[in-house]
């Protein structure tokens, strides 16, 4: 079974990290919550209990997921073992995603060279060793990235497709393509 890892920090967007995890799992993949410590505070105050705690075992999952949040992004950038991990995945062409503020690591950590990524409005400043593009949800290599707080459904799908999963049905029963979704 594939393993998925969301990294949440203190102010983490709580709507991108949940409904992240929400459809992974709705695919029937693993999916933990995994925090600087065990509960963590989003940025709207919502207290997450989280299945892990930051350490060496993520080495071992198919996945590492940053959403954004403020200032969650801005924390996760903060993290040298955020860090750490995401140039180790890239190292073992593991499958990296960002969305949001979150994608910022991603430049830090050096792993978007001449890739094409996507971020929120105005990062095409903030991500200039990759390839900025204007799409809701991006794929390239080994990288994973959307835009903000209204795109974590898409954002999600084009993980679910990267991990061979038919999203047609999923979208279906979630009333995604009626709701306007592509």
């Amino acid at each position: 079974m594939k393993k998925a890892a969301i990294i949440i920090a203190s102010g983490f967007e709580e709507g991108e990290a949940l409904t992240i995890a929400d459809i992974i799992k709705r695919a029937h993949l693993q999916c933990d919550l995994v925090g600087f410590e065990q509960e963590v505070k989003g940025g709207h105050e919502i207290i997450v209990r989280c299945d892990h705690i930051l350490n060496e075992t993520l080495l071992d999952y198919d996945m590492v997921i940053l959403p954004g949040g403020r200032p969650g992004g801005q924390n996760l950038l903060e993290n040298q073992d955020v860090i750490s991990l995401v140039q180790y995945f890239n190292e073992h062409h593991q499958y990296i995603a960002a969305m949001c503020s979150g994608t910022v690591v991603l430049e830090k950590a050096n792993v978007i060279k001449g890739k094409k990524v996507t971020g929120y409005t105005g990062y095409q400043d903030k991500l200039v060793s990759g390839d900025f593009v204007n799409e809701v949800a991006v794929f390239d290599q080994n990288i994973v990235t959307s835009q903000g707080p209204a795109t974590p459904y898409p954002f999600a799908f084009k993980i679910l497709e990267v991990f061979g999963k038919d999203i047609t049905e999923m979208k279906e029963r979630l009333m995604y393509n009626f709701a306007g979704g592509k």
